[in-house]
């Protein structure tokens, strides 16, 4: 082989492999790009399921406020009125005005429109409709301190609330929403992601659903619940079998 020909093919493999090492380091520029961007703050791509599930995170915390405001109802205990009031209002504001409005608008008449899963989405609209009824009734009976039978009426209100909504978002979160992938399109689910985020920032500020987890944790404080460790049940030791009679 001639000097000419090899310096050739090597010039050749190595335009080669600078075209690979310029399309390698783009790839890793433009993933370094993307966690800097995010670190910022910049909205992340969120999916619709994993959007309405996380919000299912804000509901369940709010769960556990309402099960502590009837604990305390119950055994005749101060109750924070005001927090326990603020925690309905988030309800209201967070759950029903935006996160069930947005499955109401855009996953329910899908469901319908495919012929799929139509007698488990008549039951979430049902419930949808129940628990702002429920809503209501907890705004208004924690607007002042309770005492006497509102304080009866209150935790039954708070009681009922807890045991529709732990199975309602479960069966979204299981079957609803992982079935939801099936009946769109790759753009139309990329699409309602880029919208729902949009929404989400336009209701609730710049800090969106960070900033509604924030407010959540207020809450815990106010009734001492915000430390998770307090949940961790205390190791029980197992009893000594007795010994074996002689």
């Amino acid at each position: 082989m001639s000097d000419a020909r090899t310096r050739r093919q090597f010039v050749r493999g190595a335009a080669g492999a600078g075209v690979l090492v310029a399309g390698l380091g783009t790839r890793v520029f433009g993933a370094a790009e993307k966690r800097r961007t995010a670190a910022k703050g910049a909205p992340e791509d969120v999916a619709p399921p994993e959007d309405l599930m996380r919000e299912h995170g804000v509901l369940n915390r709010i769960l556990l406020i309402y099960d502590e405001s009837a604990r305390r109802l119950d055994a005749e205990h101060t109750l924070p009125a005001d927090a326990l009031a603020k925690s309905a209002d988030l309800i209201r504001r967070f759950i029903e005005h935006y996160h069930e409005k947005l499955e109401e608008d855009f996953l329910f008449p899908r469901f319908e429109k495919a012929g799929k899963l139509v007698d488990l989405v008549a039951t979430l609209r049902r419930q949808h409709e129940a628990g702002r009824t429920v809503t209501a009734t907890i705004l208004r009976l924690a607007a002042t301190a309770p005492s006497g039978d509102d304080r009866h009426r209150l935790a039954d209100a708070l009681r009922a609330f807890i045991r529709m909504y732990r199975p309602h978002e479960a069966r979204e979160d299981t079957v609803l929403f992982p079935a939801f992938r099936t009946i769109v399109s790759a753009k139309e689910f990329h699409d309602l992601g880029e919208r729902f985020e949009g929404e989400e920032h336009e209701r609730f500020g710049n800090e969106g659903f960070e900033g509604v987890v924030a407010q959540v944790a207020d809450l815990e404080r106010a009734f001492g619940i915000f430390e998770l460790n307090q949940f961790t049940p205390v190791a029980l030791e197992t009893p000594t079998p007795p010994a074996p009679s002689p």
